[in-house]
């Protein structure tokens, strides 16, 4: 238990100050570069203020948990059980794939300079391509069985060959939201912070060390991002980094085998992106009709009144309730 402790807290901490000290960097480096956030006509006129801000932060939580797990690994590799830690290895390079296609979606929109880079199918048939491995490849090693289980019970649903579609399905759909939900200062990241807690209280009650690991993680770097992304925020994470903290979300669930959970702590993603889609479908089919004010939901508060603030708070809240009633669900 203590060692299992201590590793816990190494990672989380030398994951934070990693995280901590390269946004500071980042900021510096963007900012001489000129390197900042276009902002929409379309979005809050408000946000506005906002246009300039250096995005990409999601680099700097990417990088600290490649540099803190290549240490990790490479003390396993000398203990000669590196082999243990393939599902570990597997789900972080799941999210680092993500994460890869955000930095492709920033950049491009870096080079023309607007809003707006990868075109929205193009993103979706990346992250489809990345998620369809991540499920071969961890279906082949052993690390991901079809047998769903079912919350609340020990029942067990064996969906066979149904459930690879699905997979790929609920992988790539909670990576979009997670990226919806990135919208305003400080929230996709508190989000995410509060899954990590639950994972982190999930993997100490039943000893899991990669579930802790991946706890860490994202703890960690969530943690070292908010530092900068609270309002008003210094830097933005960019398509880089919400896609990759939604991949390690729903990734870490996969791993854990409760694919059901994982859908329910995503919820406020989930939620984010229904919300968009209903948007866009009721103004498609019955014109000017519009279900909300502006999507996705974020904005609809902030069109309403909220502050930035309130939101955060609000979401995170909710979140912290599908948390608790995930653990009982377990």
């Amino acid at each position: 238990m203590q060692t299992f402790s201590i590793v816990f807290a190494c990672v989380a901490i030398a994951v934070l100050i990693v995280t901590a000290i390269s946004e500071h960097f980042l900021i510096k480096l963007f900012r001489s570069h000129k390197v900042g956030q276009k902002i929409l006509d379309i979005g809050p006129n408000w946000h506005k203020a906002k246009e300039g801000t250096p995005f990409m932060g999601g680099l700097g939580f990417i990088l600290s948990a490649l540099l803190v797990m290549t240490v990790f690994f490479i003390v396993k590799a000398v203990q000669g059980i590196s082999s243990d830690y393939i599902p570990l290895a597997l789900t972080l390079a799941f999210a680092v794939g993500n994460g890869a296609i955000g930095f492709v979606d920033d950049y491009c929109k870096l080079l023309k300079k607007e809003n707006e880079g990868l075109t929205s199918k193009q993103k979706l048939l990346l992250q489809v391509v990345v998620a369809a491995a991540y499920v071969c490849v961890m279906s082949y090693t052993g690390n991901l069985s079809t047998d769903v289980h079912v919350p609340f019970t020990d029942l067990y649903l064996e969906l066979g060959w149904f459930y690879y579609p699905l997979a790929i399905l609920v992988l790539a759909g909670i990576v979009n939201g997670a990226n919806l939900t990135d919208g305003i200062d400080g929230l996709a990241g508190s989000v995410t912070f509060v899954i990590g807690g639950f994972f982190a209280v999930v993997a100490f009650a039943t000893m899991d060390e990669q579930l802790s690991i991946l706890s860490a993680i994202l703890l960690g770097g969530c943690l070292g991002f908010l530092i900068f992304n609270f309002h008003p925020a210094k830097i933005f994470m960019g398509d880089t980094g919400s896609l990759f903290l939604g991949a390690m979300v729903i990734g870490t669930a996969f791993q854990m085998g409760e694919e059901i959970i994982g859908i329910v702590l995503c919820a406020v993603f989930i939620i984010e992106m229904l919300s968009s889609f209903l948007q866009i479908f009721c103004f498609k089919v019955f014109h000017q009709m519009r279900l909300f004010r502006m999507a996705p939901l974020h904005h609809h508060f902030e069109k309403c009144g909220w502050n930035e603030y309130t939101i955060v708070s609000v979401f995170s809240l909710f979140e912290v309730l599908l948390c608790v009633l995930a653990y009982f669900a377990l």
